[in-house]
């Protein structure tokens, strides 16, 4: 694909390997810690999920911008990665709902990225090296100053984005009529999340990410969710002393991916930087209580350690990832807890793992 009146664009990566392209979205420089996403659809949701903050993301889907931007594919209100890398990227789109193309909603949000990068190329070095950090620039020639500027970007590990991207005040989703309340800890939450429980028949009532259990219960809510998002989930102890004093009360308590890793971490078990993380709609995952496989959308780049989980008595691990046997769900015997590490609110399956928030729903009721 040729891009007509794009200025020049390159991608550095912390290791020095360097990959030229154009510009698209707004002209300008941005860093982050570089990661691929393999779904072949799905880029708004993807871009709009709080839990890409601070990264830059791959598309390894071909075309990327094709069918447009339309508000209700979006998790939260803008795009918060932090640039795009793909092959080819279209100011056109086909979708007539479509209210606006991806260029002009990058422009809008300021979103910096580079096209006409030979993804496949790209995402088979960082399959073999590891995800590492990077910079795209539209406006820095000189590599060596781009260099200069990576260095500037801070790693992942020891990062702390869920303040960041959580909400700043209480709101509530869902019927206030409800005979169920849920405490929602927004650490980076999806919409489509809150919008599973909300068609449960329960009232939410989302708070900051660091706000106590103490405040949480004046609510008097019936069970409590711990939400998705970014960063280093040991960098977020406020939210693990927060799941620890759920755990005490013994309250009903559900977690999906970064509340996963929480409530791993308020139990003993610690959490490890994967070497390039799960990210992509077609991950085939085994529940090991049924037997059954499921295919799940994830997203990300730390996992909990298996060798912690095994020598935790009151730990039962729930799921398994068939690609390479990380854990992807737990429970606990002694308290009416459990996670997962993937998203059972997307729909790869499209809804092989709905159930969960079923099993959230009748917890509650019997707790």
């Amino acid at each position: 694909m040729k891009y007509i009146n794009r200025p020049k664009a390159y991608l550095l990566l912390e290791d020095g390997t360097l990959f030229d392209g154009f510009a698209i979205g707004k002209p300008g420089t941005t860093g982050g810690e570089i990661c691929f996403n393999t779904g072949m659809t799905g880029y708004q949701e993807i871009y709009t999920d709080p839990s890409y903050y601070g990264q830059i993301i791959i598309n390894t889907s071909s075309h990327i911008g094709n069918y447009g931007v339309f508000h209700l594919d979006q998790e939260s209100t803008k795009p918060k990665f932090n640039g795009l890398v793909c092959k080819n990227f279209s100011d056109m789109f086909s979708r007539t709902m479509a209210e606006e193309s991806l260029q002009k909603y990058f422009e809008r949000h300021n979103i910096t990225g580079i096209a006409g990068v030979d993804t496949r190329s790209l995402v088979t070095y960082l399959r073999s090296k590891g995800s590492m950090n990077a910079i795209i620039s539209s406006e820095i020639t000189d590599i060596e100053l781009l260099k200069k500027e990576l260095l500037k970007v801070p790693s992942m590990n020891g990062l702390e984005l869920s303040s960041i991207v959580s909400t700043k005040e209480p709101y509530f989703v869902g019927d206030p009529n409800a005979s169920i309340k849920i405490a929602t800890l927004d650490l980076g939450i999806k919409g489509s999340i809150l919008g599973n429980l909300a068609q449960r028949g329960t009232y939410c009532k989302v708070f900051p990410a660091k706000t106590s259990f103490e405040e949480m219960q004046k609510w008097n809510p019936d069970g409590y969710f711990i939400s998705n998002g970014p960063g280093d989930p040991e960098a977020v102890p406020y939210a693990i002393e927060t799941v620890k004093q759920i755990l005490a009360a013994d309250k009903p308590l559900f977690g999906i991916c970064l509340g996963h890793q929480l409530l791993a971490l308020a139990v003993g078990i610690s959490t490890y930087k994967m070497h390039h993380g799960h990210r992509g709609i077609n991950n085939p995952v085994k529940n090991l209580i049924t037997g059954h496989s499921e295919i799940t959308s994830q997203n990300h780049g730390f996992s909990v350690k298996e060798d912690d989980v095994n020598n935790n008595p009151n730990v039962i691990v729930t799921h398994l990832n068939l690609n390479d046997n990380t854990i992807e769900g737990i429970k606990l015997k002694n308290k009416p807890a459990f996670s997962v590490q993937y998203h059972p609110e997307s729909s790869p399956g499209p809804h092989d793992s709905r159930y969960l928030f079923d099993d959230f729903i009748q917890m509650i009721k019997s707790k």
